[in-house]
C-alpha cells in the first residue's frame, strides 16, 4: 500500500505506516478531506490514502499483477493525484478517478509485460478483468471501510481491540486472542456478538445498512 505526504512534492511517497497519523480526520466526509488535502494538509492526505488504498490494491489484483508491479501502480496513481487533485472539479468523483487511473496503470504495466515476454506468451481469458464491473463496486467497498473505521472508534476499547484482532488476515487463533486480551477463549464468541451489535447500532453503520437495503 502507499501514502503521499505532504502533497506538493512528488518525492513524498512513503510507507503506509504513516497513515496512522490520520486518526483525527479519518471520519471526515470525502469532500472535506479532498479540500484539506488540496491545501497541503498532511493528515488529510494520509486519511485519503488509507481510505482508498484497498480498492486500488483490489484493481491490481484483478489484473493479476504481482506485489512488485502492484506497488509500482499504486505509487504512480498517488503521484498522478499529486499533479491532478486541483483539476478534479467534483471532489466526490475522486474514488472513480482513482479506480480509473489505477486500471489504466495496470493495463500499461500488463502491456509492457506482454511485450517483454511476447515469445510463447498466451493470454488466459480468465485473467482478463471485466471493464464493466469494477468502479461502482470499488467505491462502495471503500465507503464501507470508511464507515466501519468511523464507527469503530466510538466503541468501548475492549470491543475495538477484539474486533480488530478478529478481522486479521490470516486469522489469529482464538488462543492467541485470549492471551492478548486476557479473556477466556469461551467468552470470545459471545463478546464478539455483543460488540457487533453495538457496531451495527452506530449511526454511520445504521445509515449504511439502510441505504443498501433500499437499493437492494
Amino acid at each position: 500500500m502507499w501514502v503521499v505526504l505532504p502533497r506538493p512534492s512528488r518525492s513524498h511517497v512513503v510507507n503506509q505506516d504513516h497513515a496512522r497519523d490520520a486518526d483525527p480526520v479519518r471520519g471526515n466526509p470525502l469532500v472535506t478531506l479532498v479540500m484539506r488535502a488540496r491545501n497541503g494538509d498532511e493528515p488529510a492526505w494520509a486519511a485519503l490514502v488509507e481510505r482508498y488504498a484497498p480498492p486500488i490494491w483490489s484493481v491490481c489484483r484483478k489484473h493479476r499483477l504481482d506485489d512488485s508491479d502492484a506497488a509500482d501502480v499504486g505509487q504512480n496513481v498517488w503521484l498522478h493525484l499529486v499533479d491532478q487533485l486541483d483539476k478534479i472539479r467534483d471532489p466526490a468523483a475522486l474514488p472513480g478517478w482513482l479506480v480509473t487511473t489505477t486500471r489504466r496503470e495496470c493495463e500499461r504495466i500488463s502491456r509492457s509485460a506482454q511485450v517483454t515476454h511476447a515469445t510463447g506468451y498466451t493470454v488466459d481469458a480468465a485473467q482478463i478483468p471485466d471493464d464493466q464491473a469494477s468502479t461502482a463496486e470499488q467505491v462502495l467497498v471503500a465507503e464501507r471501510h470508511a464507515a466501519l473505521r468511523q464507527a469503530l472508534v466510538h466503541l468501548p476499547s475492549c470491543c475495538q481491540r477484539l474486533l480488530v484482532l478478529l478481522i486479521e488476515d490470516p486469522p489469529i487463533p482464538y488462543a492467541e486472542i485470549s492471551a492478548a486480551l486476557g479473556i477466556p477463549v469461551g467468552s470470545i464468541g459471545p463478546t464478539r456478538l455483543r460488540c457487533l451489535d453495538k457496531l451495527r447500532r452506530q449511526p454511520v453503520i445504521a445509515a449504511l445498512i439502510d441505504a443498501e437495503t433500499q437499493t437492494a
